[in-house]
């Protein structure tokens, strides 16, 4: 599973690679006199299509690590139950210290010498 979510981010650097390849060409062709319009278009394409496949899969991996990171269930992942489990033990050490005051603000109370 990670090593498929590695392979996915390397390519979208390749297709991040394409985009900028496509804008260098659409650039360089634009700064021609007379530029080549269906070269230009070829390349605009390119260029359209490689953003949207970049946004899209930078989309599934930005929900991915927002489903790990919000402690939802996920395949493979033990981060939500150590969460819980963290938060559990802050809880009853919390508890354990308000009781200790608590009984201690007791026995002042109930000790006639003080």
């Amino acid at each position: 599973m990670a090593n498929d979510r590695l392979r996915a981010l390397e390519d979208v650097e390749k297709e991040i690679a394409l985009v900028l390849q496509s804008a260098g060409t659409i650039v360089l062709e634009l700064s021609k006199e007379k530029a080549n319009a269906s070269l230009l278009d070829r390349q605009l394409n390119q260029f359209q299509t490689s953003v949207n496949r970049v946004e899209s899969e930078l989309s599934a991996q930005i929900r991915y690590l927002t489903q790990v990171a919000t402690g939802q269930p996920h395949e493979g992942s033990t981060y939500s139950a150590r969460k819980d489990c963290q938060m559990a033990l802050n809880r009853a050490e919390y508890a354990r210290i308000k009781l200790g005051e608590l009984g201690h603000t007791c026995e002042i109370m109930l000790d006639p010498q003080t």
